[in-house]
């Protein structure tokens, strides 16, 4: 079974002493910011990559046996930091330490650090945490974030979760960290659908998959009988939305997260691509051929409604994202000759191409920020390159042989994407932050493609 978004309560101010006994603000919050504390945005990478972050051991009251993967208590607390410690690594803007080698602090030390000793160990930053088991096998996380230079305490929170849960804490604690001290908003605590492909590159088996954000609690949804393409996650969490072709048969199929089945949307008969959700999760955006052309429909998320054609031009429309706030679709279309990039509004009025870069552009996707569109620019190579909603500002985040296809971290700051090798056509899915300077590639247990982070779960 899938692991769904069970975090019981949000524990706020968690102590070892008295959890959830007293008051904090929300992990996310700059409330109460000391002076000289990074608080807002920050636009300098340096200004991240200077800092010095210890994590500890996250501290046990004791070590009991747990049904988690972890084990015990006393291990699931090296676990638990060791996940805090990749997470931000991975991400490229922090070069945090531990917990191999630091100290480890007991107990009791968790909500009253050793200043000194951390300050003569060059840490700007502690991170420190515990894990507690109740009588009911639930466990209490808690974290604590020190600003090491000023002696003071950054912010804290903790959370209570089902054994099967643990490594959601671990990313709620690195979430808390990034966004108090990068001013960005979190991203860790998400998940991943992706196209999971095996066999030779003439015959791939294509199979709907998920995993956590950084490649764990991996599970494969469909069987590969019928080929699945181009997942997205629905606003709620709740469903994937995927292409299917069932018998030769395109099929458009929403996928139940929670009870492990599927309904069809559509079955058009025609070549169909690219299925994508409304930001409200009403609607469905599709493509599909007939006549000559492919074009750009909308159709009820729940099905069996009429579809409302939004394009109507000589060529091949295809995609269709949504801006966040649901007024507009940016889209691909060779209309004027050569893929390009083009904005229209949410009732298919005002079309008009934004992509004047030379080459061609495609498979937009809209930032769930806003301000910028992702795609894949088309000039020799693929490369993934972003460019403002009006077309300005473009600019390559990789620089390979085919890199297509992004899809934004709900935080809009890390972009997806996958990756094809020359001559082999094996595929692999890899990440990029906005500098273009931070590229990592995500482990999947077969090759990937088709990427889509979901949001950030509650």
């Amino acid at each position: 079974m899938i692991l769904r978004p069970s975090i019981l309560a949000l524990v706020i101010a968690v102590s070892p002493a008295v959890a959830a006994a007293q008051d904090a603000p929300p992990a996310n919050s700059s409330a109460g910011s000391p002076d000289g504390v990074l608080t807002g945005t920050v636009t300098d990478e340096s200004a991240w990559k200077d800092l010095g972050i210890a994590i500890t051991t996250f501290a046990t009251d004791r070590d009991v046996p747990t049904t988690t993967s972890a084990g015990s208590t006393g291990a699931l607390g090296r676990a638990l930091s060791g996940i805090v410690a990749a997470d931000l690594r991975n991400n490229g803007l922090f070069k945090p330490s531990g917990p191999d080698g630091l100290p480890q602090p007991a107990f009791a030390q968790i909500n009253t650090p050793d200043y000194p000793t951390w300050s003569g160990r060059g840490a700007d930053m502690l991170v420190q945490g515990y894990v507690k088991a109740g009588a009911d096998g639930q466990l209490t996380v808690g974290c604590y974030l020190y600003d090491v230079k000023l002696g003071q305490q950054l912010q804290k929170a903790g959370w209570v979760v089902p054994p099967g849960d643990w490594r959601r804490a671990a990313h709620k604690c690195a979430d808390m960290v990034y966004a108090r001290l990068s001013g960005e908003s979190p991203f860790f605590d998400s998940r991943i659908a992706y196209i999971a492909e095996t066999g030779p590159k003439n015959h791939r088996l294509k199979r709907l998959a998920v995993m956590d954000s950084d490649g764990a609690n991996h599970r494969f949804l469909t069987s590969g009988q019928a080929m699945a393409l181009t997942p997205r996650y629905s606003p709620d969490y709740k469903q994937i939305l995927y292409l299917s072709y069932l018998n030769g048969e395109p099929s458009i199929y929403v996928y139940s997260l929670a009870t492990d089945t599927q309904r069809l949307i559509a079955r058009t008969h025609n070549p169909t691509f690219a299925p994508r959700w409304s930001p409200d999760g009403r609607w469905i955006l599709y493509s599909m051929a007939a006549g000559g052309n492919t074009d750009i429909y909308k159709i009820p998320s729940s099905g069996g409604g009429t579809a409302v054609k939004l394009t109507d031009s000589p060529g091949i429309d295809i995609g269709g994202s949504f801006s966040p706030d649901g007024g507009k679709i940016t889209f691909e279309s060779d209309r004027s000759g050569t893929q390009q990039v083009y904005v229209m509004n949410a009732d298919g009025s005002d079309q008009r191409r934004v992509s004047f870069f030379g080459g061609r552009a495609a498979t937009p996707e809209w930032s769930p920020r806003g301000d910028q569109i992702a795609f894949t620019h088309i000039a020799g190579n693929l490369r993934v390159a972003v460019m403002n909603p009006s077309g300005g500002g473009m600019r390559y985040l990789t620089d390979s042989w085919q890199d297509e296809a992004p899809t934004w971290a709900p935080n809009g700051r890390i972009i997806q994407f996958f990756r094809t090798e020359k001559n082999s056509g094996k595929t692999s899915l890899w990440q990029v932050d906005l500098t273009g300077k931070n590229e990592r590639r995500l482990p999947t247990p077969v090759d990937g493609s088709d990427p889509a982070w979901g949001p950030i779960r509650q």
